[in-house]
């Protein structure tokens, strides 16, 4: 009986050494193709293997059967050999052909740190269990067998066929009804990819495309700023605004909301640190998708600046701005009834009042138009978002409105379509001397699967439109737009 219970501490010992070991030391970093990896192990009841995909989530397989959970952790982003599969389609197809080698390799050097870390756990804990060297060596090995037998099952009971079929999580449980099944997906990226290097030699050439366009001419006393809205969460959204805020020496960026799709403290930490990447400064309302915490994640960014219901003066403008007094990311975004309706106009007067006490603005940033309203008169400039459709309206004699479009491309629900909807930003250029707007740029970038480029001068005269401009949305727009999400939802 004795010695029955010393082989069961001893085995007892063996086990929580051998998942100390792993948990803790089982991992590994590793490059697979552009990007930089974690690989981990883990004690598990049953055997399945997750891919986190930071803000989105994770995707989780039914890869085996043994007591090891294997998760791969995307950490970052290796720009400079993106550029280079960009560059030489040949390296792609190698990549893709060195992709497997590379887990492999990396599950390897993790499954090697877990033994390794198991046997020190082992060691350790038996020391300190029984006071000597020889019983201590008994709980080392005994630990190593125990994890070399678990990671043996789970490398002999694999699955390969469970890759189409995975399991979402997070934000990724949306993921399916947004974009479709995965072949989809691959099949359109695919596309995507191979089209990247044109849209990015599109992209180089809009400053000189800017430059051939008729009928105004910029100077020094020129303040420009970039009006964005509706990222949602599109990660390639942070390098088209980067790309075209250098491009056109924006003085400033100006996001009229929904920056993520959820609001989720997942996106919030994530996804808004994209901000810091410019060299502009930033100045943001909330959108109706975003929640409180994102709202304090863009704020923590040295660059950024939150506006609501209050007059800031950035780049030598004076900006109102106040957030969407709703959230509500899981409910269609149209005023659904007389009482919605108010609660926005209501934000609108809000911010009328505060403009008016505080001297007056030269901009007012609005989410939804419907706030826009009230502001007739008060502010000879409003831009506002929401809707993924590019517009241009007077509200009265004095004021115009102009609505962006989805700067994100209306976010993950842009994928599934057969119309990709485009990634949409404008330019303003405004009189330093009296904050006169003198003319915008609107600019679109086709969605996946695109590169064109469309860009599309408006002369203002006296801060309103020439007679020639058309105060309907961006004929570009209408017909993409229509493949989007109009309403905003």
């Amino acid at each position: 009986m004795r010695r029955t219970g010393k082989a069961i501490v001893f085995t007892a010992i063996a086990l929580f050494a051998a998942g100390l070991g792993v948990r803790f030391l089982g991992t590994a970093t590793a490059d697979i193709g552009p990007f930089h990896t974690t690989m981990s192990m883990e004690p598990a009841t049953d055997g399945e293997s997750e891919v986190e995909l930071p803000p989105l989530g994770s995707l989780i397989f039914n890869s085996h059967s043994g007591p090891i959970k294997m998760t791969v952790r995307i950490d970052s982003l290796d720009e400079f050999r993106t550029e280079r599969l960009i560059d030489n389609p040949k390296e792609i197809r190698m990549v893709g052909q060195e992709v497997p080698a590379d887990v492999r390799a990396g599950f390897t050097n993790a499954g090697l740190s877990g033994l390794g870390g198991a046997t020190l756990a082992g060691l350790i804990l038996g020391g300190l269990a029984f006071r000597t060297m020889r019983r201590a060596a008994i709980c080392g090995s005994l630990s190593l067998v125990l994890t070399a037998t678990a990671l043996g099952i789970s490398a002999g009971s694999m699955r390969p066929e469970s890759v189409a079929e995975p399991r979402y999580e997070g934000l990724l449980v949306n993921a399916p009804a947004f974009v479709g099944g995965a072949q989809q997906v691959a099949d359109s990226y695919e596309k995507y990819r191979s089209q990247l290097e044109g849209m990015i030699v599109n992209l180089s050439q809009f400053y000189t495309l800017g430059r051939t366009l008729p009928s105004f001419v910029e100077d020094k006393d020129t303040i420009r700023v970039l009006h964005v809205s509706d990222l949602h969460l599109n990660p390639s959204a942070w390098n088209v605004i980067d790309s075209v805020a250098k491009q056109f020496s924006a003085n400033a960026v100006l996001d009229t909301g929904d920056i993520t799709d959820w609001g989720s403290t997942q996106e919030a930490a994530v996804y808004t640190k994209g901000i810091k990447r410019l060299d502009t400064p930033y100045v943001y309302i909330r959108g109706n998708h975003d929640s409180t915490k994102v709202t304090k994640e863009v704020a923590k960014q040295k660059n950024a600046t939150v506006v609501d219901d209050e007059v800031v003066e950035i780049a030598g403008l004076r900006i109102a701005g106040i957030g969407d007094p709703r959230y509500a990311p899981d409910a269609t975004s149209a005023p659904s009834d007389i009482r919605e309706e108010q609660v926005l106009l209501d934000s609108g007067n809000d911010l009328r009042d505060t403009i008016a006490e505080s001297g007056g603005a030269d901009l007012a940033m609005v989410h939804d138009p419907v706030c826009a309203g009230p502001l007739a008169e008060e502010v000879p400039v409003v831009l506002a978002g929401h809707k993924h459709q590019r517009l241009v309206s007077k509200l009265d004699d004095d004021t115009v409105q102009m609505v962006q479009g989805s700067t994100g491309g209306a976010g993950l629900s842009g994928i599934d379509k057969d119309n990709p909807h485009p990634l949409t930003l404008s330019v303003l250029y405004f009189d330093k001397s009296d904050a006169r707007l003198k003319a915008v740029d609107d600019i679109a970038v086709g969605g996946t699967g695109e590169t064109q480029v469309s860009l599309q001068r408006r002369i203002f005269s006296k801060g309103m439109p020439d007679d020639n401009t058309d105060l309907v949305p961006n004929p570009d727009e209408v017909e993409d737009g229509a493949s989007g999400d109009p309403e905003g939802d």
